[in-house]
């Protein structure tokens, strides 16, 4: 099969034959049908996640499909099956796992990074039975890959973690294809929706997506913009960018009592041992300071419905659609500019 790989971090990925993935008992092996280009695999490259340490590498963990092939003790799971699988692949019996929370399983197994990812034209899941969810026909291929870890893990952060109500004040850091989605969600609950960016054309895509207002952060301090117009601070605020800047403007925007949601990746090798919250800040106005990451397959259907039903419409959100060859470009540009939007790779 074809796919992406990649020799050394930061050495130029390339398109080549590799052998196709085998079906393990327990795994699955499924069909790209789309899967997404996400900055996470551009930190992946960089060698920024300690997860990849087997060289070369194929890149991607967003993806939607249809199963090609399963292995032994696979019952809920069937060869033809529409499926999406979240970016984070739970053991499906530790605690965390039976309780919902597989985003957090201490087992968990990252397609991308961990192992081979999507950037291929196919890709083996473990435990399939608990982490492949059934697509419904009525979502296409494309919108379902551009779920994996943006949209679903915005879902997750905004509506679970961050309990966004009706009537409240959002900021969201980053119109990226992360931020865009926690502006939709938010405004869908009829939140009143702040976004901030440095791109004119992602504040265009904000506004689209449903913010009130929006912010150009070159324009000054954007925290102190945002008190401006939501006097006294918001009540929600997400980085969904992962920066020192934006993490600590964030928390500086809310107002007392307020709840950050840190939902952008900040590796530690671009962290370093700096400090990216105002501690005194989060002691003085009893903030609370959150971290999501991603969403268990088992939150996926109400996701999910919520998309058939029109309540959301992450399809609006898709840029541009590329081929397999031109996915190294692509990677690699996102080295200078994160263009605006969603990009689908189709093996």
């Amino acid at each position: 099969m074809r796919a992406v790989r990649f020799d050394a971090f930061g050495a130029a990925p390339y398109v080549t034959e590799v052998p196709e993935p085998v079906a393990v008992p327990g795994g699955a092996v499924i069909r790209v049908e789309a899967t997404g280009l996400c900055r996470s695999d551009w930190h992946g490259w960089q060698g920024h996640d300690p997860d990849i340490d087997v060289l070369p590498h194929t890149p991607g963990h967003e993806f939607a499909g249809v199963v090609h092939a399963v292995g032994d003790g696979v019952t809920r799971v069937r060869v033809g099956d529409r499926v999406v699988v979240p970016f984070v692949c739970g053991c499906g019996v530790c605690d965390w796992c039976r309780s919902g929370n597989a985003q957090v399983c201490p087992q968990q197994w990252q397609p991308g990074f961990n192992g081979p990812g999507s950037y291929a034209e196919y890709v083996h899941i473990p435990n399939a039975d608990f982490n492949a969810v059934p697509l419904p026909d009525t979502i296409p291929f494309d919108v379902a890959a551009s779920l994996g870890c943006r949209f679903a893990t915005s879902y997750r952060g905004v509506v679970d973690v961050g309990q966004v109500q009706a009537g409240e004040q959002v900021a969201v850091f980053g119109c990226g294809g992360v931020g865009l989605a926690a502006i939709m969600i938010a405004a869908s609950r009829s939140a009143h929706v702040i976004a901030v960016d440095i791109d004119p054309q992602a504040l265009a895509l904000a506004r689209a997506a449903g913010a009130a207002h929006t912010i150009d952060a070159r324009d000054g301090d954007a925290a102190e913009r945002i008190r401006e117009l939501a006097p006294g601070g918001v009540h929600l605020s997400v980085d969904a960018i992962g920066s020192i800047d934006t993490a600590n403007a964030s928390v500086r925007s809310l107002r007392i009592q307020g709840r950050h949601v840190q939902i952008g990746l900040l590796p530690p090798a671009v962290v370093g041992d700096r400090a990216t919250v105002p501690m005194h800040t989060v002691i003085s106005r009893e903030l609370r300071v959150m971290g999501s990451h991603g969403m268990a397959a088992s939150a996926y259907p109400r996701m999910l419905a919520d998309i058939a039903s029109g309540l959301l419409d992450p399809a609006r959100f898709i840029a541009r659609t590329i081929d397999l060859d031109a996915a190294p470009a692509a990677l690699m540009a996102m080295s200078d500019h994160t263009q605006p939007g969603v990009t689908i790779i189709v093996p």
